[in-house]
């Protein structure tokens, strides 16, 4: 008698991916948020993780993939992370691949701000790329024209996140 056996495989999927400047809100708005939504049953991701790199893990990757859900709370910090920023990246390729939801959340800067990198928010976008010396594109391996092509992916990004419908805080910057 033969037999058959199929495997299945799960992909472990969150139903909301938190992105968020660390340095800005994770001791507060975001884990207030996260908190919250955790209580009423939702499967929420976040990366309580506080290491620094050049390049965005694959852990991180798949986590955002494999969410229905993306949050993305831009504040004044925001751009001025790497890693922030190909989240954000990641996140929209997900929109536009596989229908993931997005929703931004202007925390204290405008979404023009975020659109146009100017205000508090450009300010740290404009110290990113102030950063972005030779030395530090030497260590990343980058040259100049692929720096100048993953610059202007960045500003692509905040363009098209800033133009979806989301949701502003009361405070002023």
């Amino acid at each position: 008698m033969a037999s058959s056996s199929s495997t299945t495989v799960e992909v472990n999927k969150h139903e909301v991916f938190l992105s968020f400047c660390g340095d800005d809100t994770r001791h507060t708005f975001a884990n207030t948020l996260h908190e919250i939504l955790q209580s009423t049953g939702i499967d929420v991701f976040i990366d309580y993780s506080f290491q620094r790199g050049e390049h965005i893990s694959s852990y991180l990757m798949k986590k955002i993939s494999h969410s229905m859900i993306s949050v993305v709370i831009f504040s004044k910090g925001y751009a001025s992370s790497r890693w922030c920023l190909e989240e954000l990246v990641k996140i929209l390729e997900c929109r536009n691949t596989e229908k993931q939801v997005v929703i931004p959340v202007f925390y204290r800067v405008n979404p023009s701000d975020v659109r146009h990198q100017t205000g508090y928010f450009g300010d740290g976008f404009a110290n990113l790329l102030v950063s972005m010396d030779e030395g530090k594109l030497e260590r990343v391996q980058r040259t100049e024209e692929q720096c100048e092509e993953k610059v202007l992916q960045w500003k692509n990004a905040l363009r098209e996140a800033a133009n979806i419908s989301g949701r502003s805080t009361e405070e002023d910057p």
